[in-house]
C-alpha cells in the first residue's frame, strides 16, 4: 500500500480518536449503529492458544494477534493479508471481518488463511453487500455468501447468511444521502446525528426481518464459517 493511502488511514483513525473539543463535540452526536447483528451468526468455534485477527487497526481483540498493513493502535504485527508471516496450520481461529473489501485480489487473502489455518480450526469472514463506498485506505467490491464460499478452495463451510439485514441497508443509504443534500461539513455531522437518533430504532426490525429467506436481496453485510478438514 503506498505512502498516501497510509496517511488516509491514519488521518482517520486520528480524527475518529482526536481529544480536540471539534472531535469531542462531534462524537458526542454521534448516533448508536444502524443495525443490528444477527444474533444467530455465532457457532460453537472455540479459540485455540493461537488465533489470528485480520485487519483490525485501531482496535485491541483479546485472544488474538491482530495484524494490519499499518502501524496503528492494537496491531501486533504489520503485515500484507496475502503475504502472511506465519507458518501453515498454526491457528486454531482466523477471524476477517470486513476486510476483503479492502484488498485488491481476495484470492490470495483467503488462500493464505486456508494455509495458517490449523486442521480443525474455523476461520469467519465477513463483508459487505448492499454498503456504502467506503475508502480505508481502498473500497474494491462487494461479496455475498455464495461469492464467499467459493473462494474457500478446499475449506467445508460450516455455516453462511447475513449478519446485517434489509433495515441496516436502508438506513446507512439513506443517512449518505441525506449528508449529500447539505453543503457544509458541520450541517452533514448535525444531520446525521439527528437522522441517526429518531431512525436508530428501526434496526430492529431487522431480528425479523434476517428470518426470511429473502432477507439477502438487500442485506447489508454477509458472513461465512469455514472449517479446515483433519489430516487423513
Amino acid at each position: 500500500m503506498n505512502d498516501q493511502g497510509g496517511a488516509r488511514v491514519e488521518q482517520l483513525y486520528l480524527q475518529r480518536n482526536s481529544r480536540r473539543w471539534t472531535a469531542r463535540v462531534r462524537r458526542a452526536l454521534e448516533p448508536p449503529k444502524p443495525y443490528v447483528l444477527n444474533p444467530h451468526e455465532g457457532i460453537p468455534a472455540p479459540l485455540g492458544a493461537r488465533n489470528l485477527y485480520i485487519g483490525g487497526g485501531g482496535c485491541f481483540v483479546d485472544g488474538f494477534i491482530n495484524i494490519d498493513i499499518f502501524q496503528l493502535p492494537g496491531v501486533d504485527v504489520v503485515a500484507d493479508a496475502a503475504r502472511l508471516p506465519f507458518p501453515d496450520s498454526v491457528f486454531q481461529r482466523v477471524e476477517c471481518d470486513a476486510v476483503l473489501e479492502h484488498v485488491p485480489f481476495p484470492e490470495p487473502v483467503m488462500h493464505e488463511i486456508a494455509r495458517v489455518l490449523r486442521p480443525g480450526g474455523f476461520a469467519h469472514v465477513v463483508t459487505p453487500f448492499c454498503h456504502p463506498f467506503h475508502e480505508y485506505p481502498r473500497d474494491y467490491r462487494r461479496f455475498t455468501p455464495d461469492a464467499l464460499e467459493r473462494m474457500g478452495g478446499g475449506l467445508q463451510v460450516v455455516a453462511k447468511g447475513w449478519r446485517t439485514g434489509p433495515t441496516a441497508t436502508i438506513l446507512v443509504f439513506l443517512l449518505e444521502y441525506l449528508k449529500l443534500l447539505l453543503p457544509w461539513r458541520w450541517w452533514r455531522i448535525l444531520a446525521h446525528g439527528i437522522f441517526g437518533w429518531l431512525l436508530f430504532p428501526l434496526r430492529y426490525l431487522d431480528l425479523l426481518l434476517l428470518r426470511s429467506p429473502y432477507a439477502g436481496r438487500i442485506g447489508n453485510h454477509c458472513y461465512i464459517w469455514f472449517q479446515k478438514g483433519q489430516v487423513q
